[in-house]
This record gives structure tokens, sequence and C-alpha cells, in this order.
């Protein structure tokens, strides 16, 4: 598994983008419709990964299961709330994934073809600090089409009160420097980004 994008979710799109354009001092640009979910969201290339703005959409109808990344529930000011990674064969880390992380669905919008795993409840496992996989589909990908933006990330700081067992969750099949899993009393998930202004959290 490789490290894929990071979700920030938001109350509404536009609060959701005011608020990361405003914390890393960067435009947001792309995105679309996710017409099987009733959500929209945009996009932020940061070089071999890509951060996502999602929230629910007003404009289309409900589906008639929970929405990923827990949308249905959320409440309060935008936040990192999730992070997702990519695998070759998402049948295979299902089967070694924890329980609750989801069944593949199909999904597309122009270009981009993928399959993810999404939980029955809309929550991944360890209050959503376990990442939500992802299979895509042929070549296209979304840090291929968007404008590359100067930014980078740095870090990836995933904090759970079972760390440990996350870890455990994770061991020997995501290797990523960037990705650091740390013991807090609450989940919480930190970016810093390498910006052309400087460094920048984003949480």
């Amino acid at each position: 598994m490789r490290l894929d994008h990071l979700a920030v979710a938001a109350a509404s799109l536009a609060e959701g983008v005011a608020a990361v354009e405003a914390a890393l001092g960067l435009a947001l640009a792309g995105g679309g419709q996710h017409l099987a979910m009733g959500t929209h969201n945009r996009l932020l290339g940061l070089g071999d990964v890509y951060l996502e703005v999602i929230a629910v959409d007003p404009a289309l109808p409900a589906p008639d299961r929970p929405r990923w990344f827990d949308l249905d529930r959320f409440q309060g000011p935008p936040r990192l709330a999730n992070w997702v990674v990519a695998c070759d064969d998402l049948g295979a880390a299902l089967a070694d994934a924890p329980d609750r992380a989801g069944v593949a669905m199909e999904f597309a919008r122009g270009d981009l073809r993928w399959q993810m795993a999404v939980p029955g409840d809309g929550q991944l496992p360890y209050d959503a600090a376990y990442p939500a996989l992802i299979q895509w589909q042929g070549p296209a990908h979304p840090t291929r089409v968007l404008p590359d933006s100067g930014a980078r990330l740095e870090r990836l700081e995933v904090t759970h009160p079972r760390a440990d067992a996350l870890r455990a969750a994770l061991a020997g099949r995501l290797a990523d420097p960037r990705v650091v899993i740390t013991n807090g009393p609450v989940k919480a998930i930190r970016a810093e980004v390498a910006t052309p202004h400087g460094k920048r959290l984003l949480q």
C-alpha cells in the first residue's frame, strides 16, 4: 500500500475550501461530484499525493447508504478527518484489513476510474484513524492532471489511543517515512506541508 491522498471533511464545500486555502495559502483546483455518494470535492496537488476537501453536495440526492468518510454525521469546523492509501489489489487488502474497513464499490468521474472500500456505517476502523483503501483503475490519477501547487507533504501524524494496534494493523503493508502513528488520548490527524510560503500545518 502507498499513501494516496488526504481528506479534509467539511459541513459545506465552500467552508472547507476557504479553511484549507487560508491554512496553506494556496488555491485549490479541480474536483467534482460523486453521484453515488451525494458528495462533491475540490483538490490540491502535493506532488506524489494530493489533498481533497469533501462535503455533502446539497444539489445531489442522498444515497441509499451511509456516505463515505462518515459525512452524514459530520459536525464542527473543517478538519483533516481521513487519509487514503492506494493498493494494487483491493480485495486482498480488505482481506487483511480490520473489520469494518468496508466493501469495494466502483466509482467514476471523467477519465478517473477507481474502486474504494466504503464501510457499511460510513466510519472506518479505529475512529477513522485507519486509512480508507482505494484502487485506481487505469493510468488516470488526480496527481497527473492537477497543477503543481509547489507544496509537498512532509509529515502525516496519525494519533490514536490504540496506536500500537493501529501500527500493527498496517505493519508490513505501508512503508512511508512521512506517516507517523503516535499515541494520544483522542484520534487526530495532522499534516505538515512545505509550501512556497513556508511550512504550514493542517489538522
